[in-house]
């Protein structure tokens, strides 16, 4: 196995990086021909700028990056299919909020996640939420991207970590600096090569499979030896005997924490929503649509690889090149994969893999711009700040943000939990709170300010509560309802991490409820949202598409049940 690139892989590489740097040089300078005044939005949310495509494109190529293509590979690896629930339920969750969460966002003018705080509830819950969401982009989000997307660069190319590490956020802050407008439409090109070179090692991965088994070589071969060789990777539903239950506690993926996850995600999150916040309602609706049909195919990309790399290191392939520190690591499967491509074909995955790094950082790095200049710098340090110092403030932000991720990165322990697991834990006790914030602050104008501060705060310690209680009380008495499995790691009974979201969410809800209750007899009368039942009402092109999308996921979790 050849852990470096050819001159033919740096060619495709290089022909990759001009193809893009030029295309946003282009736009930036197309782009700064503006009215006077609106610099700051166009910069931070490229308004009325972005087609449907691009900020589809732009919303997947802000969601894949290292953690599904090292992070779900390794847990594909490890797990099997049911991982593609993060994608599959997604695309579900992504209609739910074309229909839902985009119509009060715009018919509100809310451009930013504390904005919205700030406008339902009050500055300080904002203040709060700004600042927190601040942290939690850049020593969770900002630093396991890069740290990851560089590790599998250099177990790719041979190159060393900290060098890919600075290469990878010199890249991004390059394409950030353009503003959003030049984000979107450079993450058009990345999508392309992301998918393509997705592609590319899936078709490779499916091969080898076919070839080692005496398939003939063919992906059709392939994907049929590794449903006989590893049927039990191809379950979406697991069951509690499984020893990855904790991970992906069986229904709980349809009814239960997996919905908290992925609205929280893409319905609250700055720098998912941000892409649709600049354009009318039909382009936003349009444009998550199309994102939610991207969604179904990622699975494929980023999931089968890890399955067919556990199918042949079962057999007896890659036991060395899997090994880490003595001990067999899923998160290797996908770089092992890589360092098989033919030349040419390795250039155009490594492109596609950085293309994925480098967008995801692009459009974090952005929102981090966006809710510092806009919630904190506007709104603490210079109220009269003008849309020309705001720019200039939000370029400051994205370059001292990814140095701090670049110096931090190497010091968290990435690696050692798991990427996509890493992500998945830390954003997990902030994430019942914050949704339960929004949903009642959508749909229940009798809310209150003090209802989501005790959603914010209550629902990060219940969280903690929940995650460390196995640790004081005995649980195998919640062991028949399968709300507490025996770990195999700890050796205890524990509760699922989406089981524990459930449960703080729904305290959370029921908490809220009940302060409001109480403030709404004393006389508070909150601020309610704009709301009107024709926001919701869509046009027949995104009620087909949103029925093709649901039938396709029904379809796929009853084939792989």
């Amino acid at each position: 196995m050849n852990n470096y690139l050819s001159t033919q892989d740096y060619i495709v590489f290089l022909i990759y990086f001009v193809i893009v740097a030029s295309y946003g040089l282009w736009v930036y300078y197309k782009k700064n021909v503006k009215t006077e005044g609106t610099e700051s939005k166009d910069y931070f949310l490229a308004e009325g700028s972005l087609t449907w495509w691009a900020i589809g494109a732009s919303l997947i190529a802000s969601n894949i990056s290292a953690e599904q293509f090292i992070g779900m590979s390794g847990s594909g690896f490890k797990m099997g299919l049911a991982i593609a629930t993060y994608e599959w339920m997604a695309a579900i969750t992504l209609i739910v909020v074309a229909i839902f969460f985009i119509p009060v966002y715009l018919k509100n003018k809310i451009f930013t996640m504390p904005q919205f705080l700030n406008q339902r509830y009050n500055g300080t819950v904002a203040m709060i939420m700004a600042v927190f969401w601040l942290m939690l982009y850049v020593v969770v989000n900002l630093t396991s991207i890069l740290y990851l997307g560089a590790l599998a660069v250099s177990s790719i190319s041979g190159i060393s970590l900290t060098f890919c590490m600075y290469a990878i956020a010199v890249f991004a802050i390059i394409i950030t600096l353009g503003g959003m407008k030049v984000i979107g439409y450079t993450d058009v090109i990345q999508v392309f090569f992301l998918i393509l070179g997705g592609l590319a090692t899936t078709y490779l991965a499916l091969s080898l499979v076919s070839d080692h088994f005496g398939g003939g070589g063919g992906i059709l071969q392939g994907y049929q030896i590794m449903t006989d060789k590893a049927s039990e990777h191809f379950h979406m539903i697991l069951k509690p005997e499984n020893e990855n239950y904790l991970d992906l506690p069986g229904l709980t993926v349809l009814v239960g924490g997996m919905w908290i996850v992925n609205l929280n995600y893409w319905g609250c999150n700055q720098y998912i929503t941000q892409r649709a916040l600049g354009a009318d309602l039909k382009t936003a609706r349009n444009g998550i649509l199309f994102a939610a049909f991207l969604k179904l195919l990622m699975p494929i990309i980023v999931v089968l690889p890890g399955i067919a790399a556990y199918v042949l290191w079962k057999d007896g392939l890659f036991q060395q090149e899997m090994l880490q520190a003595g001990e067999t690591n899923p998160d290797r499967a996908y770089p092992v994969l890589l360092n098989l491509l033919p030349t040419g074909l390795k250039g155009l995955s490594f492109a596609a893999l950085t293309a994925a790094v480098v967008a995801s950082l692009a459009g974090k790095a952005n929102s981090i711009a966006t809710i510092f200049s806009l919630d904190v710098y506007k709104k603490v340090f210079k109220k009269d700040a003008s849309e020309r110092q705001l720019v200039n403030v939000g370029k400051i932000t994205i370059i001292v943000s990814m140095i701090l991720a670049v110096i931090i990165a190497p010091h968290l322990g990435i690696d050692k939990k798991g990427g996509f697991q890493y992500i998945q834990e830390y954003t997990g006790f902030v994430s019942p709170g914050i949704f339960a914030m929004f949903i009642l602050g959508f749909f229940w104008k009798k809310t209150t300010s003090n209802a989501a501060l005790f959603a914010t705060i209550g629902g990060f310690l219940f969280s903690i509560f929940f995650k460390f209680l196995p640790g004081y009380i005995d649980l195998s008495f919640l062991s028949s309802s399968n709300f507490a499995v025996l770990s195999p790691a700890s050796g205890i009974y524990e509760i699922p991490f989406l089981d524990r979201m459930g449960f703080v969410f729904v305290i959370c809800i029921i908490g809220m409820v009940i302060i409001s209750k109480i403030e709404n007899a004393r006389g508070v009368v909150p601020k309610g949202l704009e709301i009107d039942v024709k926001m919701f009402r869509m046009h027949p092109g995104f009620i087909a598409g949103a029925l093709i999308v649901t039938f396709i996921t029904i379809a796929l979790y009853t084939i792989y049940w």
